[in-house]
């Protein structure tokens, strides 16, 4: 799976905007153990799906810091998001004022190197280390699991 450059990820966003579609950003959280990639999974709120953390922008923030902050936020991440994405899914909203719409996720990879107790939404979701091909079976959009089950850490730039 090849990155998306900054400046591609960018003009991405810029085309979402402008035909007036809805665009979050997700983290793929991921460690190296035993030599092997693990990701991180965590549960929705609601329907308890596994997913990525993900949220909306914010303003004065870019993307991949976006991403690591929903990370914090959703799952106790701290580590380093990467600037060039690993591309987009989509998934319809089924929970909230936005219930219905079609929504574009753009995915930042996430080195995380801490995984904290305390956190802004602990005890709300659940949170779960697997191989990207387990972790993809666990996860219901069809998508958001080619990208998770094709991630190749060693594809990353530093």
């Amino acid at each position: 799976m090849g990155l998306l450059a900054p400046s591609a990820t960018t003009a991405m966003i810029r085309k979402a905007e402008k035909a007036g579609k809805d665009m979050q950003f997700a983290a793929l959280p991921y460690r190296i153990k035993k030599n092997k990639v693990q990701v991180l999974l965590i549960t929705s709120r609601g329907t308890r799906q596994w997913l990525l953390p993900k949220g909306w922008p914010m303003t004065g923030i870019k993307p991949h810091k976006a991403a690591a902050q929903e990370a914090w936020e959703e799952a106790g991440v701290i580590g380093h998001a990467h600037k060039h994405g690993l591309g987009k899914y989509r998934y319809r909203k089924e929970r909230g004022p936005r219930t219905g719409l079609k929504i574009r996720v753009m995915v930042f990879p996430l080195e995380v190197r801490k995984l904290a107790t305390h956190f802004p939404e602990a005890g709300q979701r659940d949170r779960i280390w697997l191989s990207p091909k387990k972790a993809a079976k666990r996860i219901r959009n069809p998508e958001l699991a080619e990208l998770v089950r094709n991630f190749d850490h060693k594809k990353l730039l530093h």
